[in-house]
């Protein structure tokens, strides 16, 4: 399928893992990718596997200038912007007696405040067409609450909150904003964590038994940020074989 012929799309923690994956996906199908991370030359090398005009850009999703930047460049480059993959995220692993505000701020600063700053610039530039798709990486965690990362699960949660909250604000331009909510999925950054020890636990929970890998994550996301999900706005899709049901 070619789905996204003549898209432009930007993805946030293109380097590697499932922001690689869904870059990958979209440029597959047809897409300009922006391949957005704090990874420059991982972002690079992302673009580059995708080719085409498809391009990478070092950015700090944290940083409002790092962020302006970044959609600057791709109104400059690709005239206007169709989909928008918030897939950068901080993944911590911090006992609630060692959690220190200094880290609470430290997750918070990337995988909420970044997420605003994305959203904000991203769909300011949708408008102009008024065409959009917005799909924000939530997790399934925020319904378990899963322990050793009360600050990753609460920003997690507010990911939920304010995708439902943006889709209100941004449905007169034609633009869905939704959620896809992974459960502990097997990539590069869960290896360097002790989350990695986790899979086995995790799939006496799911329905579906199993280790989840990105291409299991991935084909949820290109839908939604498809035309044919026009329809489709506000809601949180769980992608995890079935381990929350709700």
């Amino acid at each position: 399928m070619k789905r996204f012929e003549g898209r432009v799309a930007v993805v946030s923690g293109a380097a590697q893992g499932m922001g690689k994956a869904v870059a990958l996906r979209l440029g597959a199908e047809g897409a300009t990718v922006i391949a957005a991370d704090i990874n420059g030359k991982g972002a690079e090398a992302t673009a580059k596997e995708i080719g085409g005009k498809s391009y990478g850009q070092q950015t700090d999703i944290g940083d409002p200038a790092s962020v302006k930047a970044l959609f600057d460049g791709v109104a400059a480059k690709a005239g206007k912007l169709d989909v928008l993959v918030n897939v950068a995220a901080i993944v911590p692993f911090v006992k609630w007696d060692e959690l220190t505000f200094e880290e609470w701020r430290r997750v918070a600063r990337v995988n909420f405040d970044g997420l605003f700053l994305m959203c904000k610039a991203g769909s300011d530039l949708m408008r102009k067409n008024n065409y959009g798709r917005i799909v924000n990486f939530g997790s399934n965690s925020m319904l378990a609450g899963t322990p050793n990362m009360a600050h990753y699960v609460a920003t997690k949660g507010g990911v939920f909150s304010f995708t439902r909250a943006l889709a209100t604000e941004l449905g007169g331009y034609k633009i869905t904003c939704n959620t896809v909510m992974p459960g502990l999925t097997d990539t590069e950054g869960v290896q360097t964590t002790p989350h990695k020890d986790a899979f086995g636990f995790v799939d006496m929970l799911q329905a579906i038994k199993g280790k989840g890998v990105p291409a299991d994550i991935v084909p949820a996301v290109a839908f939604l940020a498809s035309e044919e999900a026009h329809w489709i706005t506000g809601q949180a899709l769980n992608v995890d074989a079935g381990m929350a049901r709700w």
